[in-house]
């Protein structure tokens, strides 16, 4: 099965959410007229990133799904029968979660809380505490993490077992070598992945944009620049990702040990 995939690289606006909406919605309308269905935006897309303090982020936060970012990106959902994962900053009564929605053509279906929170962001954000979950729409499946979760092998690994075929990871990077990280969780697990990182710079952080698309052997099929807005776009083929031998004799999956891995949840 053949998929057009797409990561959306572009520099929200701190604290601007009317701002961010339109410039949101105007590249996902791009991206879907240049055939992709299956879509990633960065993390923190309606908000911006580098917030000065926990209040500044609460002004410019949502509740999920009822928030008017997520509301408008349902729509195009439906209306182009197209999944689209974003990241958003989640206001939970008090409490900021950094988060991706996940939307399909029927509307909304679910949403997962970054897990690793990176630097500063553990001064705003509270760790996430959604379930690992890989899911299954149209025939393929996906699972999402978020930026800094690419550190920790783990997040990936359980969502390959859990049947994602592709990994969607929207991502602020700004550590020069997330990139290549996610190139190796690509082969390690036999995935797709599609990282769409930000461009721009906020206060005293720089992005570093080269948002990418990666096949099951860690090549590279399509990478952005490092600073511009644009639209990174390939075509997948879904039954790579379900094809786990590396030689006739070895699995990826299947010749896994786990009765020797205890160690590594102590």
């Amino acid at each position: 099965m053949k998929l057009c995939v797409a990561a959306i690289q572009i520099s929200p606006k701190l604290g601007d959410l009317e701002e961010n909406l339109v410039k949101t919605c105007t590249f996902i309308e791009k991206a879907i007229e240049k055939g992709a269905r299956l879509l990633v935006l960065p993390e923190l897309s309606n908000s911006g990133y580098n917030f000065e303090n926990k209040q500044q982020a609460l002004d410019c936060s949502e509740p999920v799904p009822y928030g008017p970012t997520v509301k408008e990106w349902e729509k195009i959902a439906k209306r182009h029968s197209t999944w689209i994962i974003g990241g958003i900053n989640e206001k939970d009564q008090e409490k900021l979660y950094n988060s991706a929605v996940i939307l399909g053509p029927k509307g909304y279906i679910g949403k997962y809380r970054k897990l690793h929170l990176f630097a500063k962001e553990k001064l705003i954000f509270q760790p996430g505490d959604t379930p690992i979950e890989a899911i299954r729409e149209d025939n393929f499946s996906f699972g999402v993490m978020i930026c800094f979760d690419w550190a920790f092998p783990e997040v990936t690994r359980i969502l390959t077992l859990k049947g994602a075929e592709i990994i969607c990871h929207p991502a602020n990077l700004v550590l020069p070598y997330g990139q290549k990280a996610m190139q190796i969780r690509s082969l390690e697990n036999h995935v797709f992945t599609i990282t769409a990182n930000r461009v721009g710079k906020e206060r005293d952080l720089t992005f570093t944009g080269q948002s990418q698309i990666t096949d099951v052997k860690g090549n590279v099929l399509a990478k952005g620049s490092k600073s511009k807005e644009e639209i990174v776009i390939a075509e997948i083929n879904i039954e790579l990702a379900r094809n786990k031998k590396i030689t006739p004799y070895n699995d990826l999956i299947k010749d896994r040990r786990p009765e020797y891995y205890s160690f590594l949840v102590r």
